[in-house]
Formats: structure tokens, C-alpha cells, sequence
């Protein structure tokens, strides 16, 4: 894994470092909370001061568990309390970035200018908005950025409290729509060695129950699917309806287990003027070159793009014209 080859360059940026600040993408799920909190295990163990960054407003069901599960006992701050913990020397500050490299899916961009020092640990594809100046551990062949911490922790040997390794497992079932998606024997290794640590199947699916009203919410995605050249399934929501982030994804996840489709494109309303697209494939159709025409981006698997104030219709337009210039039509 590339994460551990990697590695030399990683441990001298930490062990430079004073205090570090891991960062994940907007709209938290299990895999970025996931994988900060892995990481912070480690660090911890390597006796190194470091803080969470979370400016979410409002999570999912399983983050907002956790964070509640966890209150007092993980290091997060916000990004607007930055200030009074940087270290003075700014070359002793190291600011991580796990789950996604993309500038404007970071909760808090504005970090970057204050922190020199960059790393970012990922599985989604480089694209044009990545983060400049860092170093980059990335490997799309990984389900996860929770299975490429997993591989960190067993590799320096971290002791993981059972709860611990349950929400690493977490974020690799997430990612892996239940190990039915991007899914490799090093994918299960991780999941065999966290429960062998004592990771709980059954808490990683009370971490991944839905709420009712989502649920029926994101069924209404499911009443009007459109199929495009027989294998690329498209839905989109009301324009009177707010989705979060993480239900377009799940209806994507969905509408891959029909018959012969081999890729999916959801939009709705994530916000008043914005508009979040979700895509889901296989893994032999092009979603990133698609996705990136909208300035969004992702892997093989799956991605994401957020489009501010537009209309679903004018992004419904917008994608068709890519998805027919992919298709070569």
C-alpha cells in the first residue's frame, strides 16, 4: 500500500512537527471522521499534540453518534479557534488532510493559509482543484482513507480500543456500500485485522442505521429513474426539497444494483442556491472526467460535485452534455 511506502516522508513531517491539524472534507461521513480519529491514535501514541478540525454545522446519524459517543474525548476544535492553537513557529505547525485533496471540499479552506506545511492522505483522484503544496499519499486503489489508516495502525503497531477499531471498520463499510463496491483482499485483511482488535459488526450497523424520514425522503429519488444508453441510471430530486450530501449518495449507491447498469448520477438541492450531484460507477465507466466538467471530481468508484447557485434543471443539462460526450454520442 502506498501509504506505507510512503512512509519515511510522513514520519519526518510529524516528527518535525509540534502540533498537528487533521482536516477532512465538508458534510463529514464515517470514512473522513473515521480515519481522522485512526490517525489521531497514532499520533497520540507517538506523543504528538493534535486537534480535529470540525466546522460541520449539522452530520449524519453515525458521525453525529460518534462525536456524541466521543464527547471529551477526541481533540476537536473549530476551524475560527485556529489562532490560539498554532504554534508560534509556523514551520512547526502540519496541517493533514484526510478523504479528500479538493481545495473546496475542505471544511475550512481557509486553513491552508495559515498552515505551510501540508500533507494529504486520500483515495479520490487528483484533479485541478487539489491542494497545492503538500505532500501527497494517495492511492485510489484503497476503498477507503479508514483502510489506509487501518494499514498505518498495524504497521506501527497501535493499540486500538475495540470502539476504535469499530469505527475504522465504519468508514470502510460506508465507502465499500457494504464490502459490495471497490472491495480487494487488502479490504478484508483490514476488516479481519480490526475484528481481531475487537471491531463490533453490530455497532457498525447501529452507526449506519437510517432515520425514517430520510429514508422515505431519498425513496422519492427513486420513483422517476431515467437509464441513458441502458447502463447509466439518472435521477433527479424536487427543486423544493434540501437533500444532505449523503443521501444523493446512498440513492447512487441504490440504483447500482439494478440490472445492467453500470453507472449512476443523482442531483438535488444540498443548499437555498446550491446543487450536489453524486455518481457512483462500477469501476469501467469515466464518473471523474464527467464529474470534473462540473468542477467535482472523485475516483473510478464514486464522486461528487456542488454547484453554486444554479438550478437543477441547468445542471441536469450540464451533465447530459457530458455524459453524451463521454459516451461519444
Amino acid at each position: 500500500m502506498k501509504i506505507i511506502e510512503q512512509r519515511k516522508q510522513l514520519n519526518k513531517r510529524i516528527k518535525k512537527a509540534k502540533i498537528i491539524f487533521l482536516m477532512a472534507h465538508k458534510d463529514l461521513d464515517l470514512d473522513a471522521l473515521g480515519s481522522c480519529i485512526g490517525l489521531s491514535l497514532i499520533l497520540k501514541q507517538r506523543k504528538k499534540t493534535c486537534y480535529i478540525i470540525v466546522d460541520d454545522k449539522t452530520h449524519e446519524l453515525g458521525v453525529e453518534k460518534i462525536l456524541k459517543e466521543l464527547d471529551g474525548c477526541i481533540p476537536i476544535i473549530h476551524g475560527e479557534e485556529l489562532d490560539k492553537y498554532l504554534y508560534p513557529n509556523n514551520k512547526k505547525n502540519l496541517l493533514i488532510i484526510l478523504d479528500t485533496n479538493k481545495v473546496e471540499l475542505l471544511q475550512n479552506k481557509d486553513i491552508l493559509k495559515k498552515i505551510d506545511e501540508k500533507i494529504i492522505i486520500d483515495h479520490h483522484d487528483i484533479g485541478k482543484s487539489t491542494v497545492k503544496d503538500a505532500l501527497i499519499i494517495h492511492d485510489s486503489e484503497v476503498s477507503s482513507t479508514c483502510e489506509m489508516i487501518t494499514e498505518l495502525t498495524e504497521f506501527y503497531d497501535v493499540e486500538l480500543d475495540p470502539y476504535y477499531a469499530t469505527v475504522l471498520l465504519s468508514g470502510i463499510v460506508l465507502d465499500t456500500n457494504n464490502f459490495t463496491l471497490k472491495t480487494s483482499a487488502e479490504t478484508y485483511y483490514a476488516a479481519y485485522y480490526l475484528a481481531n482488535l475487537g471491531a463490533s459488526a453490530k455497532k457498525v450497523q447501529y452507526l449506519l442505521k437510517q432515520d425514517v424520514e430520510e429514508y422515505t425522503e431519498r425513496q422519492k429519488l427513486l420513483t422517476d429513474i431515467e437509464t441513458i444508453n441502458k447502463k447509466i441510471a439518472f435521477t433527479k430530486a424536487s427543486p423544493y426539497t434540501i437533500y444532505r450530501r449523503e443521501d444523493l449518495a446512498k440513492v447512487a449507491d441504490t440504483l447500482l444494483f439494478f440490472n445492467n447498469i453500470e453507472a449512476s448520477f443523482v442531483i438535488g438541492k444540498v443548499g437555498k442556491d446550491t446543487i450536489g450531484v453524486s455518481a457512483r460507477s462500477l469501476g469501467n465507466f469515466n464518473i471523474t472526467k464527467i464529474l470534473e466538467s462540473l468542477g467535482g471530481g472523485g475516483d473510478d468508484y464514486n464522486g461528487a460535485a456542488r454547484i453554486e447557485k444554479t438550478t437543477i434543471s441547468k445542471v441536469e443539462q450540464e451533465l447530459k452534455k457530458a455524459i453524451a460526450k463521454e459516451e461519444g454520442e
